[in-house]
C-alpha cells in the first residue's frame, strides 16, 4: 500500500491536476494506494502523524510508504508528523515553486518518471535530517500558522534566521503571489520582497558556537545565516555549494557585516555559488549550531516560518530519512 498527500494548490493550482495524471499509472500497474489532498495549515503534519499510529498499532505494515506530491513546504509539514523515521519510506514528487530538494537531488521533470520509479523500487537514499530546537520562544508569531508551536522542526532542505526568513514570511502571506504565480512570475514576488526587507533591515549582532566550541564567533552586525543540508535555499540559490547531504553536518553561510549597497550585488552571485568571494560571507561547517541574536528575528524550516526568537539550536541527523528514488 502507498499512501500519497496531495497538496492540490501547489504548481499555481495545478496539483490536482498533476495528481490526476499520476493516479492512472497506479491503476494501470494494479499498486493499491490512498490519496489525501491537503486542506491548508497543520494539516499534513496531524495525517502523517495518524498515518505512524496505524503503524504503531499494527494495522499497517512498515515500513509506510508515504509519497509527497507538492512543494518543500508539503514536505516540511509531513516530516513533524513522523516520530520513528526508520518506520517509513518517502517519496517526492516536487510540485512546488522553489523544489530545492529535487534541484539538489536531479530529479527528473516530469511527474511521471519520478513515480514509475518510486513504484519499481529499486532504490533508496538515505539523506541527513535538520533538527531546529527554539531555545525562545517569546518573539512575534507568524501571521499564518496555529497558535501551537513546537520548540522542535525537522527541515529537509534548510532552516535560517534573519533576512530570508523574513522574505518567507511576508511572502507566504503576500496577496499577490497566487496571481504572480499563475502567471508564472511568482519570483518577482520575492525579488520585491527582499529589496524592501533589505533595505528595512535593522543592525543585529549574533554570536556562533559550532559544535562544542565554548568560544563564540561574534558578528558586529549580520544580515543572515543560512543552515544547509542540500546546497540550495530560495528557488536555486546555491548558498552552500560545498554541502553533503550524506556527511552528517550543517553548512552554515553567514552573510556579516557587508553594506547594503554590496548585498544587492553579492546576492546574485549566490545563484551560481560564487558569493563567497565577498569577504564579509563566511562558510563553516558543524554538527550543532548554537545561535543567539541581540533581537528575535524571524526563523524558517524549509521555508515555513512560525516564529522570531533570539536563541536557537540547528542540529544535523545522519542519514534519517529513507527515500524512494
Amino acid at each position: 500500500m502507498y499512501y500519497v498527500i496531495v497538496n492540490p494548490a501547489s504548481k499555481s493550482g495545478q496539483g490536482r491536476t498533476i495528481w490526476q495524471r499520476l493516479k492512472k499509472i497506479f491503476e494501470e500497474k494494479k499498486v493499491p494506494y490512498k490519496v489525501l489532498f491537503t486542506k491548508g495549515a497543520g494539516h499534513v503534519t496531524k495525517a502523517v502523524a495518524k498515518l505512524m499510529d496505524l503503524e504503531d498499532k499494527g494495522k499497517e505494515k512498515a515500513p509506510v510508504k508515504l509519497i509527497i506530491l507538492g512543494g518543500d513546504g508539503t514536505m516540511n509539514e509531513a516530516l513533524q508528523g513522523i516520530r520513528d523515521f526508520d518506520k517509513i519510506l518517502l517519496g517526492y514528487i516536487p510540485t512546488g515553486s522553489s523544489n530545492d530538494l529535487a534541484r539538489d537531488l536531479r530529479l527528473p521533470k516530469n511527474p511521471a518518471i519520478i513515480l514509475r520509479t518510486i513504484l519499481e523500487g529499486k532504490h533508496v537514499r538515505t539523506m541527513d535530517l535538520g533538527l531546529l530546537t527554539y531555545i525562545d520562544m517569546s518573539g512575534e508569531r507568524s501571521r499564518l500558522k496555529a497558535r501551537t508551536i513546537s520548540d522542535k522542526r525537522f527541515f529537509a532542505v534548510s532552516s535560517g534566521i534573519g533576512f530570508d526568513a523574513a522574505v518567507c514570511e511576508e511572502a507566504n502571506s503576500s496577496r499577490f503571489k497566487k496571481l504572480l504565480n499563475k502567471l508564472r512570475l511568482g519570483k518577482l514576488t520575492y525579488l520585491a520582497i527582499a529589496l524592501r526587507q533589505l533595505i528595512a533591515a535593522k543592525s543585529v549582532s549574533c554570536d556562533i558556537y559550532l559544535d562544542s566550541e565554548k568560544k563564540p564567533i561574534h558578528v558586529n552586525r549580520f544580515l543572515f545565516t543560512a543552515f544547509m543540508i542540500h546546497k540550495y535555499e530560495g528557488g536555486g540559490f546555491q548558498f552552500c555549494p560545498m554541502a553533503d547531504s550524506c556527511d552528517g553536518k550543517l553548512d552554515l553561510c553567514v552573510v556579516g557585516s557587508i553594506p547594503k549597497p554590496v548585498i544587492l550585488a553579492a546576492l546574485p552571485t549566490a545563484y551560481f555559488g560564487k558569493h563567497y568571494a565577498f569577504s564579509a560571507i563566511k562558510h563553516y561547517k558543524a554538527e550543532k549550531v548554537t545561535f543567539h541574536t541581540s533581537i528575535p528575528l524571524w526563523v524558517h524550516t524549509d521555508g515555513e516560518v512560525y516564529i522570531k526568537s533570539n536563541c536557537i539550536t540547528v542540529s544535523c541527523l545522519q542519514q534519517k530519512i529513507r527515500l524512494m528514488m
